[in-house]
């Protein structure tokens, strides 16, 4: 038997020093890490199941796939070295799921479960994969359903805002709209914003929308900051585009098809938003502006 054909298949290990091992002990340590946390993670599905200001909860995980593949060639440059990253969010995140548990604070006990998640992958693969795949770790922030009072803080300026302009535009368009706060009222049938944009739903997968685009595409640091920081102003646009049609829908259909068309609208507009933040960095290249970093899976 050869020298090669003699050696342990989990213990071949490339010039990087990986092996079967890691893959086979981050698996483990993720699925102790849930196991323990169990209850959290029951919850946080729970939330996101029921209540659909949570159901962006679900394109986390894909969206995270895609930031890991998009960044693949990394893996060549990373070694399985500074474990004590790992170890210290794992005992952070015990702490923070512990605490609140017992004090009953559901972000912290949300929180400390994904932490705990986090620092059971990076005993393993170590602190290199961490900070070359950072957007993909820091997009499972998004994982932690936000309670009620994160909600009305984020949604209710924007709920505001989105009122004001989709008047302003269905007006312009020949559309005779009346206005009270968040309440839009054509041919004696009111259209309520706070239900009509989905809240939290479509805000934040909005903002995943701008968060995908702006850490898929190899763009500067810049460009990448100016995309997150308009995401507000993107998912306001958004949303006026699709009301615009809702509100008419509402005022000479049936309130069944105006409700079907604004469900199924919500979720075209993530692909119009990513199209919209795609044309804009062609604007920025046609002008000659410095817009594109190297390719992300060769850094």
């Amino acid at each position: 038997m050869s020298g090669l054909a003699s050696e342990d298949m989990f213990t071949l290990r490339n010039r990087n020093g990986w092996s079967t091992w890691h893959l086979l002990g981050g698996v483990l340590m993720v699925g102790a890490a849930v196991a323990v946390a169990g209850n959290a993670w029951a919850d946080i599905l729970t939330i996101a199941r029921k209540d659909e200001e949570s159901s962006y909860v679900f394109l986390v995980p894909v969206l995270m796939a895609w930031l890991v593949w998009v960044r693949r060639g990394r893996f060549r440059s990373c070694r399985p070295m500074g474990r004590l990253l790992g170890t210290v969010l794992l005992a952070a995140g015990w702490c923070c799921w512990s605490l609140g548990y017992r004090h009953q604070v559901q972000s912290l006990w949300h929180g400390g479960a994904v932490l705990m998640l986090v620092g059971g992958l990076l005993t393993v693969l170590g602190k290199d994969v961490f900070f070359k795949f950072l957007p993909a770790f820091v997009v499972l922030a998004f994982l932690v359903p936000v309670p009620l009072t994160g909600r009305q803080l984020i949604a209710l300026p924007l709920q505001r805002a989105t009122a004001q302009v989709t008047q302003s535009v269905c007006e312009v368009l020949g559309m005779s709209v009346e206005r009270q706060g968040n309440l839009l009222t054509i041919n004696g049938t009111e259209v309520a914003i706070a239900e009509a944009c989905n809240g939290m739903r479509m805000v934040f997968a909005l903002f995943l929308a701008c968060y995908a685009f702006a850490f898929v595409t190899p763009l500067r640091a810049y460009v990448r900051m100016l995309i997150l920081t308009a995401s507000p102003l993107v998912a306001v646009v958004s949303n006026v585009v699709r009301l615009v049609p809702t509100v008419w829908m509402f005022g000479h259909v049936s309130r069944n098809a105006a409700e079907t068309f604004h469900t199924v609208s919500g979720w075209v507009m993530l692909v119009a938003a990513f199209l919209g933040l795609m044309a804009i960095v062609r604007v920025l290249r046609w002008a000659l502006l410095p817009v594109e970093e190297f390719r992300l899976a060769a850094t």
